[in-house]
C-alpha cells in the first residue's frame, strides 16, 4: 500500500474577474442565443466594435503549476500573505472547487474546516448537522454515535445542540465545525485559518486536539498566519506566493525565507493584499528609522521611531493609530495606540502622518512585525496585519556580559542586580 496521502501534479486554478457569473442555461436559453447571435454580431459591428469585445473577461491565476506529495502521518503547514493561494488549493483538496489544470489525488477521507460553518446546513440543528457531517464522511451512525458526546463536549454548546446553527454566534459555530472536523476520524484533516476566530482558551484546545490527531497518524493540511502555531504543530511546510510553490521543506527554515523576504524599512500599502478588514486603503506608507535615518535593523536598546502616513476616513469621529508588535512566531510582544495618551486625528486635513517614538527599544534579538489599525472603540475603518519587519540585533548593554538566548522570551530588560551579604 502507498504511503501518500495526498499527489499534487501541475494544479492551476483559473477565476475569471470582472464578469457578471454565468447561471445554469437550458436549452431554451441555448436556441435563443443562437438565434440572436447574427442580430447582435450585426449591431457589434455598427457600432464599431469587435463581435465579443464585451464579454471579454480578465483572468487571473489563483494556482499555477503547483506539485507536491504529502505522506500519512504528516502534519504539514501551508503559508504565504493574503492572496498567495492558499485557501484555493485546501479547497480543492477538500473537493469544494474543481481544478482548470492538473490534478490533486487524496487517499483517505478528508475532513475540513475552511470557514466558519462550511458544511452546515443553516435550518439544521446542531445535533442534525453532526450527523449529516458524518454521513458525508461516509461514517455509520454507530460510528457517530460513538464520538457524538465527545463532539459536544468538546464544543461547549450542550444547551444548543437542539437549536437550528442559523441562530448560532460566529464562536459557536466554529467550535461546532472543529469538534465535526477532529472528532470524526478523518483520515486527512484540512484546517484553514481556525485560530483566526474564537477565544483564546478556544485557540489553545484546538491546538492541542490537532497535536492529538497528529499524533494518532493521521495527516493534517495546516494553513495560519501564526508562525507559532505552525511551527509547534508542524514538521515540513511548503510557502506559497502568487499561486507558485516557492519554498518546501523544514518548517524553520520555510518560515525564516519567508519572514527574510518580507522584510522593509519604508514601503508602500497602498496595494497590500494583507488587510483584513476596513473600507479600504487608507494606510499608505510605512516607515522604520533610527536616528532620523531609515532602516529595518535596530539593536537592543536603540531608539525606534514608527511613521504612518494614512488618508483619513470621510467620517466626523476622530480616529487614533493602533499598532501591535509581534516577534517570529506570530505571538504578541507588546500593543498601543494613540487614544492611550488622548491623541486623535479629525478628517479636517486629507493626509495625517501618525508617528511613534520608543526612546529604548526592549526586545531581544530577532525579528519582528508591525500591524496597523485605524478606528476607534466603536468601528475600525483600516487593519493591516504585518505591516513590516523588523530585525533587532544584540548590542552591549551596560554591564551585560551576553544576549540573552531565545527561548528566554521576547522582552529585554536592563536589570540593576546586586548581591549583598546576608547579615547587610
Amino acid at each position: 500500500m502507498s504511503n501518500i496521502a495526498i499527489r499534487v501534479e501541475g494544479l492551476g486554478k483559473m477565476y475569471r474577474i470582472g464578469g457578471k457569473q454565468e447561471r445554469y442555461r437550458t436549452l431554451r436559453d441555448t436556441l435563443t442565443d443562437a438565434f440572436a447571435a447574427p442580430f447582435r454580431r450585426a449591431g457589434s459591428l455598427l457600432r464599431g466594435q469587435a463581435y465579443g469585445a464585451a464579454d471579454l473577461k480578465e483572468t487571473i491565476w489563483a494556482l499555477k503549476d503547483v506539485s507536491f506529495e504529502v505522506k500519512h502521518g504528516e502534519v504539514v503547514g501551508i503559508i504565504g500573505r493574503n492572496g498567495a493561494g492558499k485557501s484555493t488549493l485546501l479547497k480543492i483538496l477538500s473537493r469544494i472547487t474543481e481544478p482548470t489544470e492538473g490534478y490533486a489525488d487524496v487517499y483517505g477521507r478528508v475532513g475540513s474546516l475552511l470557514e466558519v460553518g462550511t458544511g452546515f446546513h443553516p435550518e439544521l440543528t446542531g445535533r442534525e448537522n453532526i450527523y449529516l457531517n458524518g454521513a458525508i464522511l461516509g461514517m455509520s451512525r454507530a460510528e457517530i454515535d460513538r464520538k457524538f458526546d465527545e463532539i459536544v463536549a468538546f464544543a461547549e454548546i450542550e444547551k444548543f445542540i437542539d437549536t437550528p446553527v442559523k441562530h448560532y454566534s460566529s464562536g459557536m459555530g466554529l467550535r461546532l465545525g472543529f469538534a465535526v472536523a477532529a472528532h470524526l476520524e478523518p483520515e486527512i484533516l484540512v484546517v484553514d485559518e481556525v485560530l483566526a476566530v474564537g477565544d483564546a482558551q478556544f485557540q489553545k484546545k484546538c491546538l492541542g486536539k490537532m497535536g492529538d490527531v497528529a499524533g494518532e497518524g493521521r495527516t493534517v493540511l495546516f494553513v495560519s498566519h501564526n508562525m507559532g502555531a505552525v511551527s509547534e504543530l508542524c514538521q515540513k511546510a511548503y510557502r506559497l506566493d502568487s499561486g507558485y510553490v516557492v519554498d518546501e521543506g523544514d518548517v524553520a527554515n520555510v518560515i525564516h525565507q519567508y519572514l527574510t523576504e518580507r522584510k522593509q524599512h519604508s514601503s508602500s500599502l497602498e496595494t497590500s493584499l494583507e488587510r483584513k478588514s476596513g473600507k479600504g486603503g487608507l494606510f499608505r506608507q510605512i516607515t522604520l528609522l533610527r536616528d532620523g535615518v531609515p532602516t529595518n535593523t535596530f539593536a537592543v536598546n536603540d531608539r525606534f521611531h514608527l511613521a504612518v502616513l494614512c488618508d483619513l476616513p470621510e467620517t466626523p469621529e476622530r480616529v487614533c493609530l493602533g499598532i501591535v508588535v509581534k516577534n517570529s512566531l506570530g505571538q504578541k510582544v507588546f500593543s498601543s495606540n494613540t487614544d492611550q495618551y488622548g491623541i486623535h486625528a479629525l478628517n479636517t486635513e486629507r493626509q495625517v502622518l501618525f508617528e511613534a517614538i520608543i526612546p529604548q527599544l526592549p526586545l531581544s534579538p530577532g525579528t519582528y512585525s508591525v500591524s496597523l489599525y485605524l478606528g476607534n472603540r466603536q468601528f475600525s475603518v483600516d487593519a493591516l496585519e504585518d505591516a513590516c519587519l523588523f530585525d533587532v540585533v544584540w548590542n552591549p548593554v551596560g554591564r551585560v556580559l551576553y544576549p540573552p538566548p531565545s527561548n528566554w522570551g521576547p522582552l529585554f530588560i536592563n536589570i540593576d542586580w546586586r548581591v549583598q551579604r546576608g547579615n547587610a
